[in-house]
């Protein structure tokens, strides 16, 4: 860590560093850092440790790029940082650095957020929830907020019948024609999908990139069927597209 912050200190040198480095500011910098955190992502759904230490690598130096500009104008250091989210852990876990005794996971969950909650005192559920995440994401975390005050349904049938209910204002929209309504009832029925997401405890936005990520092998086949001599015809794209499905249920 030491190099590392050193390095990055030289490259922000007004007179010996990099001119690239001693421009940027937080907001320049901070679209390669979400970049980053979602090619950390990336190497974890393919399962590529090697790949996975690099772009760690990568995600830190975001982090030390932001530090140093910070330090640079007095407001703080890496150093606070780390201290910070030491501290942080220490308070939100007494069960592992205090006296206090849960029984399982979930319970340390609703502790980590009462304890959150009591940080945040005075602000509203929904607060601090970034606006440029990416919009399933935020989607769950809005929900998981409201939940807090029992603004949600009970079980995963009430999120379910949601989907149902905005399905068909979707429909309802279409058939009226109206770009603003079908735009509206179409995130309605996103977000609605979403919290259904959360009942089931599946990770709205992984599940998606999952399903992207099987469209493009899928996809791929489906090229290289047409490439090799295939037909064009939608039976015989379908066709292909089926014989994909059926690799994957065959693979291993």
């Amino acid at each position: 860590m030491k190099e590392l912050l050193e390095i990055m200190a030289r490259l922000r040198d007004r007179e010996r560093g990099c001119p690239w480095d001693v421009e940027q500011t937080f907001r320049t910098i901070a679209p390669y850092t979400i970049e980053e955190a979602y090619e950390v992502a990336d190497a974890i759904e393919r399962d590529d440790l090697a790949a996975l230490e690099e772009e760690l690598g990568d995600l830190l130096l975001q982090v030390v790029f932001h530090a140093q500009i910070a330090r640079e104008q007095g407001a703080f250091d890496f150093e606070r940082v780390a201290r910070g989210i030491c501290e942080k852990l220490i308070r939100r876990h007494p069960h592992v650095f205090g006296d206090e005794r849960l029984p399982d996971a979930k319970a340390q969950s609703a502790r980590w957020e009462e304890i959150k909650a009591a940080e945040k005192a005075g602000r509203g559920l929904l607060d601090g929830v970034p606006v440029g995440l990416p919009a399933l994401t935020r989607a769950e975390k809005l929900g998981r907020r409201a939940a807090r005050i029992d603004f949600d349904w009970p079980d995963a049938a009430g999120a379910r019948a949601k989907v149902g209910e905005e399905l068909a204002e979707l429909d309802a929209a279409v058939q009226s024609g109206a770009p603003d309504a079908i735009r509206h009832e179409l995130g309605d029925l996103l977000l609605a999908i979403v919290n259904l997401s959360r009942h089931l405890g599946v990770e709205a936005e992984g599940a998606l990139r999952a399903a992207n990520r099987r469209f493009e092998e899928r996809f791929r086949h489906v090229e290289s069927r047409v490439a090799a001599g295939g037909g064009r015809s939608a039976e015989e794209l379908d066709r292909y597209w089926q014989e994909a499905k059926r690799r994957e249920s065959d693979a291993p």
